[in-house]
């Protein structure tokens, strides 16, 4: 089969003849319509995760889109949603025209939504969901601001959080072309990222109107802590990444004297379930028009140029493979 292949730690995937995977005892053999690449397949492809070194050659993509050609769980041609280890453990990924997916990681799918869409939302659109409900708690009639609003997380979390009743959504962007995904996503506001901290403290204030009650926050540094000044009492800070930093600083006397929470929160921690539920979820909203991730498609031919488009940061947009 046509697969892209890491042949070194840090190196891009060549588009090339890979093995065929087979279906096996608790595996199912899936035809790959569309495969998204995420920062995590860059991450665990660098060879410098804390998964460590990927066994080499192997086909990245932690998750994916097709429909099943051979399974002892599900009939054959049922369309599902899927997500690999690839890159974290021996195994190949979603970023061929077959992958084998342990069924314990298959999603059935029934929502009308393309494949291409679902797969742009899936894992991003998880963690979201789950960000503000699992971990943020989130209730109607709560503010919540979302950092880095413009990236798929974050254009999930502005639209979930419509989805969920939030009183007030407030987003933080750096670019102009992010601000203007988070607009169309569905935010009440949105506030330019950059500058120093009491400045971006002050804005987050304002657009507020008060205080957030929940903060969704895949970047960290600067921004997680300007949004921690303005936490309402009883506030929470659920942090999915560190896009522009691995540290932040918080104040004592604000995180006391509001009680307020500072969450982590990793899809890793999910079970099959609880996944399944989230992205169901998710796609049901999808169908509906009231959530979704702006996206290109792009031929697996190209996927060393999307590759390297995603490593730099030029995509503008989730790009998504289709074999």
């Amino acid at each position: 089969m046509r697969a892209a292949v890491v042949r070194a730690p840090g190196a891009l995937p060549e588009h090339a003849e890979h093995p065929d995977p087979v279906a096996g005892p608790g595996r199912s053999l899936v035809r790959v319509t569309a495969a998204p690449i995420v920062p995590l397949d860059l991450l665990c492809a660098s060879g410098t995760s804390y998964f460590g070194t990927p066994a080499v050659p192997y086909v990245p993509g932690v998750q994916g889109v097709g429909v099943v050609e051979e399974s002892g769980r599900l009939p054959a041609g049922t369309r599902v949603w899927f997500a690999t280890s690839a890159g974290m453990a021996p195994g190949d990924g979603g970023l061929a025209q077959r992958c084998a997916v342990a069924d314990d990681d298959l999603v059935p799918l029934t929502a009308d939504v393309p494949d291409a869409a679902v797969a742009a939302l899936g894992l991003s659109a998880v963690a979201a969901w789950m960000a503000l409900t699992w971990r943020g708690r989130l209730q109607p009639g709560e503010r919540v601001v979302v950092l880095g609003a413009g990236g798929a997380v974050g254009q999930v979390a502005v639209g979930a959080a419509r989805v969920l009743g939030a009183g007030r959504v407030v987003a933080v962007c750096r670019s102009a072309a992010a601000q203007e995904r988070a607009r169309a996503a569905g935010a009440d506001a949105v506030v330019p990222a950059g500058g120093d901290v009491d400045a971006l403290a002050a804005a987050l204030a304002g657009a507020c109107e008060g205080d957030a009650d929940v903060v969704v926050d895949p970047v960290f540094g600067t921004a997680a802590t300007a949004a921690s000044r303005v936490l309402a009492p009883g506030g929470r800070l659920v942090n999915l990444g560190g896009a522009s930093g691995d540290e932040a600083v918080f104040s004592s006397a604000v995180l006391r004297g509001r009680s307020a929470e500072v969450l982590g929160y990793t899809n890793n921690a999910l079970t099959p379930a609880q996944r399944r539920s989230a992205l169901g979820a998710v796609l049901a909203a999808a169908a509906a028009g009231r959530v979704g991730v702006a996206y290109e498609t792009v031929p697996l031919a190209d996927v060393a140029a999307a590759w390297a488009r995603q490593a730099a940061g030029d995509a503008g947009a989730r790009l998504v493979v289709v074999p």
